[in-house]
């Protein structure tokens, strides 16, 4: 049998372009099928924060935190957020800026590295980003991750424990430290393979090609 593909990416709940990216990304798998790929794709994510410096509670909309982040005025945030909207829609997605609840994401990848040890971070991956950017849950609070990640299907008690242990911190600082490395400053970014890099949620044939030079590659190494 032909060994699964491994695609790595590096993500942030809280950037709207992974979960753009996301759902092009499985386009792309799907298009990779379509043309005659017949190696399985095996995903793992991997944490990335792109403002570590934001407090669990902001106090103010996505509109005051970017135009206090990025330095622009309110009405260039609003146009922006209105433009990432609509692509989102294009892929199915439903973002409403107005309740998200801009937040510090570290715990949260904390508990998707739980999951990912009991083989829920698919799952619990794509729960997290719907409830942050089309719920306008609060992923800061370690009530709402206990409630997500039993929905998926993880123990709510193991979950509290590990976050009161603090237990996948360095797992999280792994990962980061890895991003590093590979000269990583903006999410996401897929490494197929680990030989080929795609980075930004690019257009699905761009992942649908990527994943046939992958898989060309290893012929060619044979």
């Amino acid at each position: 049998m032909t060994a699964p593909l491994k695609v790595d990416i590096w993500s942030d709940i809280a950037c709207p372009w992974c979960y753009i990216g996301k759902r092009r990304f499985e386009d792309g798998v799907e298009r990779y099928r379509a043309n005659g790929g017949d190696a399985a794709v095996e995903v793992e994510y991997h944490s990335f924060e792109l403002a570590p410096d934001t407090p669990v509670d902001f106090d103010g909309s996505e509109v005051d935190f970017l135009a206090e982040h990025k330095g622009m005025p309110a009405a260039a945030v609003k146009g922006m957020l209105q433009q990432v909207t609509d692509i989102a829609a294009s892929v199915g997605l439903h973002y409403d800026f107005d309740a998200l609840r801009h937040t510090k994401t570290y715990r949260a990848h904390q508990v998707l590295h739980l999951a990912k040890a009991h083989g829920r971070q698919a799952e619990l991956k794509e729960r997290f980003l719907k409830a942050y950017f089309e719920e306008g849950r609060h992923l800061g609070r370690d009530s709402e991750l206990i409630a997500l990640a039993a929905e998926v299907g993880l123990d709510p008690e193991l979950v509290r424990a590990a976050l009161a242990e603090d237990a996948h911190r360095d797992d999280v600082a792994a990962d980061i430290a890895q991003a590093r490395a590979y000269g990583i400053s903006g999410v996401p970014f897929f490494v197929i393979d680990e030989k080929f890099g795609v980075s930004g949620a690019q257009e699905p044939q761009v992942f649908a090609a990527a994943l046939e030079q992958a898989a060309a590659a290893r012929g060619d190494a044979s």
